[in-house]
């Protein structure tokens, strides 16, 4: 028997980092890519969206991804296998139906600090290795649909005159629709709203014990205690030490990152998109003012 563990967050909030941590204990593995996403959408492939209905959840899917799962185990010889794939944030319910004995944990971030880091990965020019070591996990029927939007992707990227990929990141429900009417700040705002939003609807309907809410901000900056916190959830057993080691490279250099990265102007029009989300969280006191000109306290407050 092995422990599940799905770390769920929207894209650019630390699920990498905090997947990476885990995998450094003793015990702990993972599949040797980024994201096994070409495997979660086994039966949905040319599904347009990321957002999926328990009812996706076909009994042959499920036993798709659930050998794939116990494949990676007996490869890997762990007792706790670690996944993370950003797009699931869309669709929780459908992964806890497939996965049913997995336990979550449910990292959030402060909006403003992951549309700057989104658009930069929008952007970035075509990472071949990385699709090809991804390319490994596709199932082989979903081959020539997934290898003719990757042309596509590629192509737009190249002559579209755009300097962004035609589409990255979980596929939320209007995407198409902001791609072609937004500019790239609110594109990914409305991303991580969604992400959020969908993630937080669906934790509610779980159990509780099942789930482990982390904050970006509280694990880059007390990663020690943060990473004890979860691996205590999860079962997964670690000194002291051996914590210490897993954290080393836990950094908190890029909090409040928003403050250098965005203008004026681009808070201003991310600002209608994520002021709800950021009281919801707790980034900021309501009304949801998220950011003043050149980012000072509003007059009234700086005379105080």
């Amino acid at each position: 028997m092995h422990q599940p563990i799905i770390i769920i967050g929207a894209a650019r909030s630390g699920t990498n980092m905090l997947r990476d941590v885990l995998t450094l204990l003793k015990g702990v593995g993972t599949w040797p890519c980024d994201e096994i996403n070409y495997i979660w959408r086994y039966g949905n492939a040319s599904h347009p969206l990321d957002e999926f209905s328990v009812q996706q959840a076909t009994p042959t899917t499920e036993r798709y991804i659930r050998r794939q799962f116990d494949k990676m185990v007996r490869q890997l010889h762990v007792e706790h296998l670690v996944e993370k794939t950003c797009a699931n944030s869309l669709r929780v319910e459908f992964v806890a139906k497939v996965i049913p004995d997995a336990k979550f944990v449910f990292i959030t971030r402060d909006g403003r600090d992951v549309v700057p880091s989104a658009m930069k990965c929008w952007s970035n020019p075509i990472n071949l290795g990385y699709i090809a070591r991804k390319a490994r996990f596709v199932p082989w029927r979903d081959v020539p649909y997934y290898g003719s939007r990757y042309l596509a992707n590629r192509l737009y990227h190249t002559f579209s005159g755009k300097k962004r990929l035609a589409f990255w990141g979980p596929k939320f429900e209007g995407m198409n629709k902001c791609l072609q009417e937004c500019t790239l700040a609110q594109v990914c705002a409305t991303q991580w709203v969604r992400s959020v939003q969908r993630s937080v609807e669906a934790f509610e309907s779980l159990d509780p014990n099942k789930v482990f809410p982390l904050r970006y901000e509280d694990f880059v900056g007390e990663p020690l205690e943060s990473v004890r916190q979860v691996t205590e959830f999860l079962g997964i057993n670690a000194n002291t030490q051996q914590l210490t080691t897993a954290v080393a490279k836990v950094s908190n250099r890029s909090v409040g990152n928003w403050r250098r990265a965005l203008d004026d102007e681009t808070l201003s029009s991310i600002e209608p998109i994520v002021g709800n989300m950021l009281v919801e969280l707790g980034y900021v006191d309501p009304p949801a003012t998220i950011g003043f000109p050149n980012h000072q306290e509003p007059p009234e407050q700086a005379a105080a």
